[in-house]
């Protein structure tokens, strides 16, 4: 009887864990649990990139590619005989003591090429080099552009970038740089009482930024030929639109928007046939939208927002191939919008909101496009219901959404605690047919 005893033991053990082997395969919070997946990303992604790059960036020499601006300056300044010439060529004293009038934090060499004096470009003229471009950005309180450092630096200054800068300018000041080629100031409080007063001696300037610099006054009748860039936004700027602005051959953008201008969009801006980028935004043009805006064949971008214009959407600007921006939201324009779907399909952006006498074609323009405005009758006239119970339609429908989502989630909670239950239920089954198997057979060892 002694040595069949092992036995039952042996198999009370195996039916003890049976019922917790079961329950630990079939447990479905393993898969849920996302610790691992993290873990694994990032250490597969920490090898992966360095040992690759690390063998053959160092046989192969990838780093001027890997970071081709620094190293050209890198390895032209040591070799090239224009960093020895800056070396040997100090800083004209007059300019160097106009730098330091402005209380620019600078170098003993305002010319050095490294990163770190990047705000000062110097030519590499003998027996002194002399600055062509000065670039300032987030000035402290402490920088002061006088008239005079300023008169100092304009025989050889060439770019002039100023941004964020606390200090007030004349603009008599800025007048004296007549070799300029590319001026930018933004958020920079310039006194004068308009652009003429900056531009009149000029002659060789082609890029021209003053934005938000509570400029006020009109634009100048006259204006030199060479210009290609003139972004006036956000000035207290106000008249129309001079003929001297349209006659610019070369001229690829205008940006005129947050003024004061008001009239009508002269027809001769049909003349720019360099145009690129057009924004009268956020003024007070009226009247159409001339027909000689089609007369500019590389248009890309074209905001006339926040205006007074009137009357119908002409038909040519659907016919505009190069146009890939156009906002006329926000104007007094009625009537049906004249694009079809192959024109809304090559637009990035396209804006009509805020036109409360305008509608779309529902049998040529889709729904989906949620261009703001009402569909047209069969009157082509806007349809009773405006556009704000579109906007709640298309939130209901998210909030139907929304709740079908939450039916969703619930029932996948639902289909995930189901499994669970049930495989409970059939472990507890089991240890408990097990504990009674076990009963049995000790109570029939000790009656024998």
């Amino acid at each position: 009887m002694e040595p069949s005893q092992p036995i039952p033991l042996l198999l009370l053990l195996i039916l003890l864990f049976f019922p917790s082997i079961i329950i630990s395969s079939s447990s479905p919070p393993l898969p849920q649990t996302p610790s691992p997946s993290p873990k694994t990303s990032p250490s597969s992604s920490k090898p992966s990139p360095s040992p690759k790059p690390s063998p053959s960036s160092k046989p192969s020499s990838p780093s001027p590619t890997s970071s081709p601006l620094p190293s050209p300056k890198a390895s032209t300044s040591p070799s090239s005989p224009s960093s020895s010439s800056s070396s040997s060529s100090p800083l004209d004293p007059k300019q160097l003591r106009a730098l330091e009038s402005l209380n620019i934090p600078t170098s003993k060499n305002p010319c050095s090429p490294t990163p770190l004096h990047n705000t000062t470009t110097c030519d590499n003229s003998k027996p002194f080099r002399h600055i062509i471009s000065l670039r300032l950005s987030n000035c402290s309180s402490y920088v002061s552009l006088s008239s005079t450092a300023l008169k100092s630096l304009s025989p050889t200054l060439q770019t002039l970038h100023l941004l964020n800068c606390p200090h007030r300018i004349s603009g008599v000041s800025l007048s004296h740089l007549s070799n300029l080629t590319d001026l930018s100031l933004s958020n920079v409080q310039i006194k004068a009482s308009g652009p003429y007063v900056i531009l009149a001696h000029m002659n060789k300037l082609k890029t021209l930024t003053i934005s938000n610099a509570n400029l006020t006054g009109f634009l100048p009748k006259h204006v030199h030929s060479n210009l290609t860039h003139i972004d006036l936004s956000g000035n207290q700027l106000k008249g129309s639109i001079p003929p001297s602005i349209t006659m610019l051959d070369s001229l690829e953008t205008l940006n005129l928007s947050s003024n004061g201008f008001k009239g009508e969009i002269p027809s001769s801006i049909g003349d720019l046939i360099s145009l690129k980028n057009l924004s009268l935004a956020s003024n007070s043009f009226s009247g159409s939208i001339p027909d000689s805006i089609s007369a500019i064949p590389e248009l890309i971008h074209m905001d006339l927002s926040s205006n007074k214009l009137n009357g119908t959407i002409p038909k040519f600007i659907s016919e505009m191939k190069s146009l890939k921006y156009l906002n006329l939201a926000n104007n007094n324009f009625r009537g049906v919008v004249p694009f079809n779907s192959s024109f809304m399909k090559r637009l990035q952006v396209i804006k009509v909101g805020g036109n409360s006498d305008l509608c779309y074609n529902h049998t040529i323009l889709s729904s989906k496009l949620k261009l703001g405005i009402a569909p047209c009758d069969k009157y082509g006239m806007p349809m009773s219901p405006p556009p704000s119970k579109d906007s709640s339609s298309s939130e209901d429908d998210r909030s139907d959404d929304d709740y079908d989502d939450d039916d969703d989630t619930s029932h996948k909670k639902g289909h995930h605690h189901g499994p669970n239950k049930v495989v409970l239920g059939v472990a507890i089954a089991l240890s408990s047919i097990v504990f009674l198997i076990v009963f049995l057979i000790l109570c029939s060892k000790c009656c024998r």
